[in-house]
């Protein structure tokens, strides 16, 4: 039968596509199913035709998933943020093994290679220690909201839509953060429709009010806020950080952050320290580590120490071994590592987060890492290192091929690939294989209800 945009059809989904859309098939002819479960009966709306596939949107469940579970938030369906929660936890865990052995059997082109079981993540609500609002002139309504008599289409603060830049949903309660965190954002929006103050035009690019981000310590259990806004005002933002600070005493640092850029990143082209210390404290087992507004810290804390004991069994240091950790960021790696190696030397272009990571180092009495400020595929061929294993941390895109090469030249015994991205980690192992084994592989689940997978790589040296 031929599909057509627009159309509406019934489909039973039979798998869960690399993504995690619903697949179906019609005739042999493959439909990916936004939001389905294996074994959903739904009936969907074409919304993309291409030659080879087609994009569906599910109008109506018609038989349920036994997959399925209730999901506790009120967005979910409409926001981005995690649309896995009607996706029973134990098969989401299932479906993201199969996601990364799949990517290294068909994009790695290997077949033996084990991969392990992914580690579940020890809380499945409230694990992330950041999260990051968005405001908005204008609020995307939800179907409760269309009813009564006024309809408020003003202020939001929250979440946006998935596949938009201005539809921002306002997120009374978001269960990917501790429950604090929610009467905090509340305590903001109140204060921020009381101002008088214009809230950033998405659209328009005008206004005061841009972004809330809160950080948590999950060690020490304190919080950061940092108030995102377009300009400095201090006899605007000074009272909000009066009442947060007052109201809630866990609150031990506030923040401005102040960007007049157009582009929707809550990063501040400079910051006023309004309340408190200019950072929280967190701990990664026995080492503490500063984190301030914009520094890069892994975002589900008990997740990262879950993530590092694999890196440290997988790099099989005995006490003699020089470590170079590429991608070393703020130095977590580097530190985790240090009681094990002789020597741990990490590469990291961003100035900032090496002086973050020789901060880190000074403060827990760690004498034995250094840092090298660079880009790698410049950094690289200059360095006089013979490292015995190399650690490779990159961002979502994986390795640039000229990095690659210098691994290869460089040839350590032993390495340990982190990767949070199954397509570019099967593309990277690919291309070392004629020199290196891929000995195991064990995924950690970092980011319950959503489709991401964090994946720590084992390679020796042929």
């Amino acid at each position: 039968m031929g599909i057509k945009k627009g159309q509406e059809i019934e489909l039973t989904i039979t798998d869960i596509a690399f993504g995690g859309k619903g697949l179906a098939k019609v005739e042999d002819f493959v439909i990916f199913v936004d939001r389905a479960i294996t074994h959903d009966h739904v009936r969907a709306k074409i919304i993309k035709k291409k030659k080879k596939y087609a994009d569906a949107r599910i109008l109506e469940i018609l038989e349920p998933s036994p997959l399925r579970v209730k999901a506790p938030c009120l967005y979910n369906g409409f926001c981005g943020g995690c649309k896995w929660q009607s996706l029973n936890y134990n098969k989401q865990i299932e479906y993201k093994t199969k996601q990364v052995a799949d990517a290294i059997r068909h994009i790695g082109l290997m077949d033996n290679v084990p991969v392990h079981q992914a580690i579940p993540s020890e809380r499945i609500f409230g694990y992330r220690n950041k999260m990051e609002f968005s405001c908005s002139d204008r609020k995307w309504l939800m179907p409760d909201e269309f009813e009564g008599e006024s309809i408020d289409a003003g202020f939001g603060l929250g979440l946006h839509v998935p596949g938009t830049f201005f539809k921002v949903i306002d997120i009374k309660e978001c269960f990917l953060q501790p429950e604090l965190g929610n009467s905090i954002l509340d305590t903001i929006r109140g204060y921020i429709k009381e101002s008088n103050v214009p809230v950033f035009g998405l659209r328009s690019h005008q206004g005061f009010w841009r972004f809330v981000v809160l950080r948590h310590s999950v060690f020490y259990d304190k919080w950061m806020v940092n108030l995102v806004t377009s300009t400095q005002d201090m006899s605007v933002v000074e009272p909000l950080a009066r009442l947060l600070t007052e109201r809630y005493p866990k609150i031990s640092s506030v923040v401005n952050n102040i960007t007049s850029r157009n582009a929707g990143v809550a990063v501040g082209e400079h910051e006023v320290l309004l309340a408190g210390e200019p950072y929280i404290k967190d701990k990664l087992r026995s080492y503490e580590f500063k984190i301030s507004a914009n520094s890069f810290f892994q975002t589900n804390t008990r997740g990262a120490e879950q993530l590092y004991t694999i890196v440290k069994e997988y790099a099989r240091l005995t006490g003699s071994e020089t470590v170079l950790d590429m991608y070393s960021g703020t130095g977590t790696i580097p530190l985790w590592l240090s009681d094990s190696a002789k020597e741990v030397i990490g590469i990291e272009i961003i100035e900032s987060a090496v002086r973050d990571a020789e901060k880190n180092c000074i403060n827990n009495n760690v004498e034995n890492c250094r840092f090298i400020l660079g880009d790698i595929r410049k950094t690289l061929p200059d360095i006089s290192i013979n490292p015995d294993v190399m650690i490779i941390d990159p961002p979502r895109v994986g390795m640039h091929k000229d990095v690659v090469e210098q691994v290869i030249n460089i040839g350590p015994e032993r390495i340990v690939y982190v990767s949070c991205n199954p397509s570019t980690l099967a593309r990277d192992i690919n291309l070392l294989r004629e020199y290196y084994t891929v000995m195991e592989v064990q995924p950690v689940d970092m980011f319950p209800h959503t489709t991401h997978i964090e994946s720590v790589t084992r390679l020796e040296k042929k």
